[in-house]
């Protein structure tokens, strides 16, 4: 009997837990809207959602991850002004930021299922980072490309070179925190 009520205790604090960090990645990635630099010369702001985006696909694994980046995308839609210059709803997911929102989403998914087979390793960890911020920064660019009628060399010029840079520093900060609390995150919520 006290077996039964023990992993009774333990998967009803598991499923706490994660709960609690699927609501805290929805918290950070829309904190991170807010920290906006508009950049003068596209239509896009450097903010740090890219940044929680990272981190959610690789501490919460694929399907909490993109669930965290699910819910910030519905909540926004729904209205709640969450987006980048406290914007919200439908329409938002029209202008030259919503390929990047649909990004957050295929990301957070990818990093989540990388991030497994990188162990311990600095470099790999960075590797699938990076390779999950790629698609977003493809998802964002297709969608300026489409939606502004650029040629692809000009959208890519407006929408994914200039945030490689800024990328690339997020990516090397999210894979140091990974590597930190990769072994207690999987106790606490796996």
């Amino acid at each position: 009997m006290p077996t039964a009520i023990l992993r009774k205790e333990v998967i009803t604090g598991k499923i706490a837990c994660r709960i609690s960090a699927v609501a805290a990645f929805v918290i950070l990635t829309s904190l991170g809207a807010f920290v906006r630099i508009p950049l003068p010369f596209t239509p896009v702001p450097f903010t740090l959602q890219t940044f929680f985006v990272l981190l959610s696909g690789a501490l919460l694994g694929a399907g909490l991850g993109s669930l965290s980046q699910s819910l910030y995308l519905l909540l926004g839609i729904g209205g709640i002004s969450l987006f980048s210059g406290a914007s919200a709803g439908t329409l938002y997911l029209c202008g030259p930021t919503g390929g990047y929102l649909v990004g957050f989403i295929l990301a957070s998914l990818f990093i989540g299922r990388t991030m497994p087979r990188v162990k311990e390793n600095m470099f790999f960890a960075f590797g699938a980072l990076m390779a999950g911020d790629i698609i977003l920064l493809c998802c964002g660019t297709l969608w300026l490309k489409i939606l502004l009628g650029l040629p692809l060399a000009r959208a890519f010029l407006l929408g994914f070179l200039p945030f490689l840079p800024g990328d690339i520093v997020k990516a090397i900060l999210a894979a140091a925190l990974y590597l930190k609390f990769r072994s207690r995150l999987k106790q606490v919520l796996f």
